[in-house]
């Protein structure tokens, strides 16, 4: 079942998002299950939604690929991260979208 994450991440810079994006390779090798992601900025933080095929997909590009990037740049603190069920999927732009 596919499952709405949404993040927010106080602290964190565009500049760092940018390098951890290029050195996750996220954009170039996506991770098995991911669908959708978007990111923007604020004055209390970074906030991300993304689309993923599951849970443990999302889980799976955390443990793997995301935080031991994190860690090695040295970012502080962690996201506030809420998982919830898809009840609709509808991108126009997504050749493979589902509702």
């Amino acid at each position: 079942m596919a499952v709405m994450m949404l993040m927010r991440w106080a602290g964190v810079t565009p500049e760092q998002y940018d390098e951890a994006r290029e050195r996750v390779g996220w954009e170039r090798n996506p991770a098995p299950g991911g669908i959708f992601h978007v990111a923007a900025f604020a004055d209390d933080g970074m906030h991300v939604t993304d689309v993923w095929e599951s849970a443990e997909d999302f889980q799976r590009f955390v443990d793997d690929q995301l935080m031991p990037v994190v860690q090695e740049m040295g970012i502080e603190g962690g996201p506030e991260v809420t998982i919830l069920p898809a009840h609709s999927v509808f991108a126009p732009g997504y050749e493979g979208a589902r509702t």
